[in-house]
């Protein structure tokens, strides 16, 4: 039976994913003959206030809302001057949009690939929760369901007991990325090796090397926990817990790299220990220290290709870089879009293990 939502179906983009917005469009376009984008927009007064218009009815409409809280290209005025927009004005804006539906809507989803505040997930002091607080506040504005990719801690789900949190695994889209790429692949456990480059990050490479079926290496993160700079405890230093990797290809594969020292330390590390070439996963590049420092290890032969997702704002001089290899993920949102708004299993979808299981048999067979 069809869901009762079913060609009910409404898109806002707000201004920080206005381009995956469109993207995402376009697929659905193709395969229901429709165009599902509301318009929307989120004026400010020249105090730096704001408020949020929907410029098109949602009235009993299967809404999604993206949103894309890391794309600080965006400015407004305030006072006369440009202020840069934070992951807090984004969320500000998002929940402007929220509060514009009035209601009326019939069904609300958020799609928020970089899920806001997810680094602060976890107590160490007296200290905010952030992430917790702002699912219990959109739990409370009447959101039916919210949609992020490799989430700092899966555990988050925890606070929404009751209404969805969909944790997406973009693990097949890097998959196919890489096999794309490259032609030479040996795929089997003396020639390739997953690497986690902390402890977080290890059920993500246990995932994918299960499914290629090689073995794994990890780094742990030695701490000075007597300091705090920027809001965390200093790395000393990373230690590897693994065999011998001579001659092999290795894969370090995380949720995000930031400034990218920790990245580049790790795929050091590596090369040092022999591995022959260091290829490099991370759902999210936000570059914050910029590129130079990628660009010296990769003029030095540190790693071979950053492989990073469209799902957050991608800087202009990333996209030039000989280096990098973008992942498009719009059409995999689309199908998420039109699995839920139908009202089927999220199952194979959010961890996709049997088809990147035959990708990599197909890859084998040809190669």
């Amino acid at each position: 039976m069809e869901n009762i939502f079913f060609n009910n179906l409404g898109i806002i983009a707000l201004e920080s994913a206005t381009e995956l917005g469109k993207k995402i469009n376009k697929v659905l376009y193709d395969w229901r003959d429709e165009n599902f984008l509301i318009p929307c927009s989120c004026p400010r007064f020249s105090s730096g206030e704001a408020k949020g218009i929907v410029e098109a009815s949602v009235r009993d409409k299967d809404i999604y809302i993206l949103v894309d809280v890391c794309n600080n290209s965006l400015t407004y005025k305030m006072d006369g001057s440009l202020n840069r927009m934070s992951p807090d004005d984004h969320y500000q804006d998002l929940k402007r949009i929220i509060a514009a539906c009035n209601g009326k809507a019939g069904r609300i989803t958020v799609i928020m690939p970089f899920l806001y505040e997810g680094r602060q997930h976890r107590k160490t002091m007296r200290e905010s929760l952030d992430c917790a607080m702002m699912l219990k506040e959109l739990e409370n504005m009447g959101v039916h369901s919210i949609v992020t990719f490799d989430a700092h801690d899966p555990r988050m789900q925890n606070v929404l007991p009751l209404n969805g949190l969909e944790i997406i695994s973009p693990a097949l889209q890097f998959t196919q990325a890489l096999f794309a790429e490259y032609e030479d692949l040996k795929i089997d456990s003396e020639h390739l090796i997953f690497v986690a480059p902390d402890e977080g990050a290890t059920e993500r490479v246990i995932f994918l090397a299960s499914l290629f079926g090689v073995n794994i290496g990890m780094f742990y993160k030695r701490r000075d926990y007597t300091k705090i700079v920027d809001g965390t405890n200093p790395i000393i230093a990373h230690e590897f817990c693994g065999g011998n990797i001579d001659g092999m290809d290795a894969i370090v594969v995380d949720d995000m790299i930031a400034s990218g020292g920790s990245m580049i330390d790790v795929a050091n590390q590596l090369k040092e220990r022999g591995a022959k070439r260091v290829f490099l996963f991370s759902t999210f590049g936000l570059f914050t220290s910029g590129l130079e420092k990628f660009d010296k290890a990769y003029e030095s032969g540190v790693f071979t290709r950053i492989f990073t997702t469209n799902l957050i704002h991608q800087k202009e001089e990333l996209l030039e870089k000989e280096y990098y290899s973008t992942v498009n993920m719009g059409r995999y949102i689309a199908a998420i879009i039109d699995t839920l708004n139908k009202g089927d299993s999220m199952i194979e979808i959010s961890k996709p293990a049997s088809r990147i299981r035959k990708a990599v048999e197909d890859y084998k067979i040809y190669h």
